[in-house]
């Protein structure tokens, strides 16, 4: 594919080349303003009311004719279960100028330029500027403390990454500490994505040049947290014997797919460890509702409204939220 100057470019463990995301370039950034949210708004809706015309076995029968000459439209209508894998939910943040060789026929630019899937790149943005926000005085008021980022359901960690690319553009010194990024996930190829992504981005010239980062990927599933509170104990003091600055995020996975207790036992564990922690919520709309009844993906669509009790449950309240079409997301601090 060709490069654009600016943008870093890696290798999937398939050796598929792709774009990091960086939401600090221009490339990537969606338009959050009111006017440009009310126009994407106006578009999604009108794009989902064209695509749920006629019954859904017959909607399934035209994704499955048109997945023949679209890679993307493929993964999306024969997903390995009943989750969008992390590659491919990646791939939808692209953007239609910036998708790798092999998946840029029309109508993989068409999808990739969808307002469904602006909004998924959206909620990433979202869900990276809460966490940078939250994070930016707590790095200032502790100079010398680690700073660890749980990413639950991560996959490539996208927002985690873009996270510390926002701070580091606004106070590059914050940084000068070690960054320990852990992915709890039962995937493996989005966070070798992520691990080739953070290499890439740390490299001599690139945007986090000279900054300490470690990965790892821990085997996790979400139905049974044994493994994360092993991991938050084992991180809560800093070498130098400074409590760690811990921060929690799952972006379109845990709040989105998990059940209710799933969420409510991941919230209680990460509630005394964790300073704050963000996510994104399945919208409980009509038109949203139908989207998800025409695909195969294991969605809850709670809200805001219906997730509420769940984090008041596991003693949060929620500090921030960002409402869309497609997805609520929120930045949860512990009562």
């Amino acid at each position: 594919m060709v490069h654009k100057p600016g943008i870093i470019y890696t290798t999937t463990s398939d050796g598929l080349e792709l774009p990091v995301i960086d939401l600090t370039h221009p490339a990537f950034a969606i338009p959050d303003d009111p006017a440009s949210r009310a126009a994407l708004t106006d578009q999604y809706n009108v794009a989902t009311v064209k695509d749920a015309k006629g019954p859904v076995f017959l909607r399934r029968i035209f994704m499955k004719l048109g997945a023949r000459r679209s890679q993307l439209l493929r993964a999306l209508i024969e997903p390995s279960g009943s989750f969008l894998g992390g590659l491919t939910t990646y791939m939808m943040k692209l953007g239609a100028d910036n998708l790798p060789d092999g998946y840029d026929t029309p109508l993989d630019i068409r999808i990739a330029g969808s307002p469904h899937a602006r909004f998924v790149r959206l909620r990433l943005q979202h869900c990276a500027t809460m966490l940078a926000d939250g994070l930016e005085p707590l790095l200032s008021a502790s100079p010398s403390a680690v700073l660890h980022l749980i990413n639950i359901g991560g996959g490539p960690a996208m927002d985690s990454i873009n996270s510390l690319l926002l701070l580091h553009k606004r106070q590059p010194q914050l940084l000068n500490r070690p960054i320990h990024i852990h992915v709890c996930d039962l995937d493996t190829k989005g966070p070798a994505f992520a691990s080739s992504a953070i290499a890439a981005l740390t490299a001599p010239g690139a945007p986090l040049a000279g900054l300490t980062m470690t990965f790892e990927r821990i085997p996790y599933n979400w139905n049974e947290t044994a493994a994360l509170e092993s991991l938050l104990t084992s991180i809560q003091t800093s070498p130098n014997g400074t409590s760690a600055i811990i921060a929690a995020s799952s972006e379109g996975a845990l709040f989105e797919y998990g059940t209710d207790e799933a969420i409510v036992a991941n919230l209680r564990v990460l509630h005394d460890h964790a300073k704050f922690v963000v996510g994104s919520i399945t919208a409980n709309l009509p038109l949203r509702r139908e989207q998800i009844r025409a695909m195969h993906f294991a969605l809850y669509p709670r809200g805001l409204e219906g997730f509420l009790p769940l984090a008041q449950q596991a003693g949060y309240a929620i500090d921030r939220s960002e409402i869309t079409p497609l997805s609520d997301h929120v930045l949860l601090r512990p009562q």
